[in-house]
């Protein structure tokens, strides 16, 4: 019987031994993100992965998250950050722009020639905005992980545009609510789609070109399909748009604290930072391919610029009633929108 008594005791204290890898793999978490580019694109490689990578070495392989391109887990485009907030996914990369007025305040940096030309200034402005407004009015049903906006986009077209006389009738795709009513203040058949369409509506007929940075025209294989790349030239810029990194809240919540602040450490600016990279360094490579397929790179004149500056400001002006209907003061957002620029754009050509 005593000899029972000591076998019985001796394995309740080796239980705790025994049960501790358990416990420990019970810590491990897996998380699915989701987005609509193909996994040959530039953000995915460049910066999904890394990223990703990243937070799973700084977790010790605790933390991993598997990522879900060109849509693989359903849906379109536009519905992916309902995907977080509902979650379909835990996490999802998008546009706020595929959703126009849902997100009124991130609207302010793709405004007609408000953003810089360099993606690591949009970035840090995109993110201070948010940071500042956002986090808890329009953003509220999702835990935003960074937000960011990319460089300069430029005119990709079957024919050139030297001057907004060029623009008539020319059927462009924009990414933004924003870009579009640029594009229709300068003249264009401004046609709204979330960018993987672009390809087909290309082939079709449908439009005659797109908006969109260099950085994505590989994935799409735009410079097989426009064989004009029309820039404008310094800052302020055309247009830029925004994007988010977006979690659902309880999948947030429900991490472990300690992994909880390493997803926290690779948040914020540090990420919109990261992200932006892959616009300013990989941006000239696509660049340099499309001038060796022979096709014309060019920019409008500072002269012409300046004419599209003055066509343009109509959209500014009306955004900004726009948000007063709203209780939203945009013209002190875009006051701070400007003078951020200035001064994270200080010193960046």
């Amino acid at each position: 019987m005593l000899h029972r008594r000591l076998l019985l005791t001796g394995a309740a204290l080796s239980a705790p031994a025994l049960f501790t890898p358990r416990r420990a793999a019970a810590q491990e978490v897996t998380l699915r993100l989701h987005h609509f580019l193909p996994a040959v694109s530039n953000v995915h490689r460049h910066f999904l992965v890394p990223w990703t990578n990243k937070i799973r070495e700084e977790s010790g392989g605790r933390l991993r998250i598997q990522i879900f391109p060109v849509m693989q887990l359903g849906g379109a485009p536009p519905q992916l950050y309902d995907q977080a907030k509902d979650g379909v996914a835990d996490i999802v990369w998008t546009l706020p722009g595929y959703t126009p007025g849902r997100f009124p305040r991130i609207e302010v940096i793709e405004l007609p020639f408000i953003a810089h030309q360099r993606a690591s200034v949009n970035a840090r402005v995109a993110w201070a905005l948010f940071d500042k407004h956002m986090r808890t009015t329009e953003f509220s049903e999702t835990h935003i992980i960074t937000a960011w906006a990319h460089d300069g986009g430029l005119i990709h077209a079957k024919r050139d545009v030297k001057t907004m006389e060029d623009l008539r009738g020319l059927k462009l795709r924009f990414p933004t609510r924003q870009a579009g009513e640029g594009l229709k203040a300068l003249g264009a058949t401004a046609i709204g789609m979330p960018v993987p369409q672009v390809p087909e509506a290309m082939s079709q007929g449908v439009i005659d070109g797109a908006v969109v940075p260099w950085e994505v025209v590989p994935s799409i294989r735009l410079q097989e399909m426009a064989r004009y790349h029309i820039g404008i030239p310094g800052s302020p810029t055309f247009y830029s748009a925004s994007f988010v990194l977006a979690m659902n809240p309880a999948r947030y919540q429900g991490l472990p604290d300690d992994l909880k602040r390493v997803l926290d450490a690779n948040s914020g600016e540090a990420a919109a930072i990261m992200a932006a990279r892959v616009w300013d360094e990989e941006g000239p490579k696509v660049e340099e391919v499309a001038r060796r397929r022979g096709n014309t790179i060019s920019e409008i004149t500072e002269a012409e610029k300046a004419r599209w500056v003055t066509a343009t400001a109509p959209v500014t002006t009306a955004w900004i009633a726009q948000m007063r209907e709203r209780s939203i003061d945009g013209a002190a957002l875009v006051e701070e929108t400007r003078a951020l620029v200035t001064r994270f754009g200080q010193g960046v050509s």
